[in-house]
């Protein structure tokens, strides 16, 4: 049975490491995870329904925690840099991959991985992927990705690091 807290976020899948955070980046956590987990699993059951959880949670902050695991993870994956071949080869790993389970957008996964990176889209949200979309598709770049990575230290990290921007922000 799903126990929610006062915050919609599903206590039992909450783990003890995201407690500590705030409703709205514990109910990010706790969905990302679980979609992550789903996607990793190639369990479609779980998958839909922890993607409807990531979907129904503010779109810009969503997108703005997975956003900074991506970049990590790019990162990690290419210590000496990142450049258009990799980009290229990365994307069409992870098309491929979750192509084999789930009906893919690859221009949904190039919105992610450009956004991640820092480039700007121009056409002021006209075209964007919808947010349903982008909760979808994330979670199968990350699963693709994190290959034997633990994600819950990407997302920790993710929000480390957000915390410490936002910080020096003020």
């Amino acid at each position: 049975m799903q126990a929610l807290g006062s915050d919609g976020v599903d206590t039992t899948r909450t783990p003890s490491g995201w407690r500590h955070l705030p409703p709205p980046a514990r109910a990010i956590a706790t969905a990302a995870t679980a979609a992550v987990e789903a996607a990793q699993a190639r369990d479609k059951e779980a998958f839909d329904a922890a993607v409807e959880q990531l979907a129904g949670l503010d779109p810009e902050q969503s997108g703005l925690v997975l956003g900074v695991v991506v970049r990590a993870l790019l990162e990690d994956l290419h210590p000496d840099g990142l450049d258009g071949d990799d980009v290229r080869a990365a994307l069409e790993r992870a098309v491929r991959s979750a192509a084999e389970w789930q009906e893919v957008d690859p221009q949904v996964m190039v919105v992610l991985l450009v956004g991640a990176l820092g480039v700007q889209d121009d056409n002021d949200g006209e075209g964007r992927p919808s947010p349903q979309a982008l909760a979808r598709h994330a979670p199968l770049l990350l699963a693709d990705l994190l290959q034997r990575r633990s994600f819950p230290r990407y997302l920790q990290a993710a929000f480390t690091e957000i915390e410490r921007s936002q910080t020096h922000d003020l």
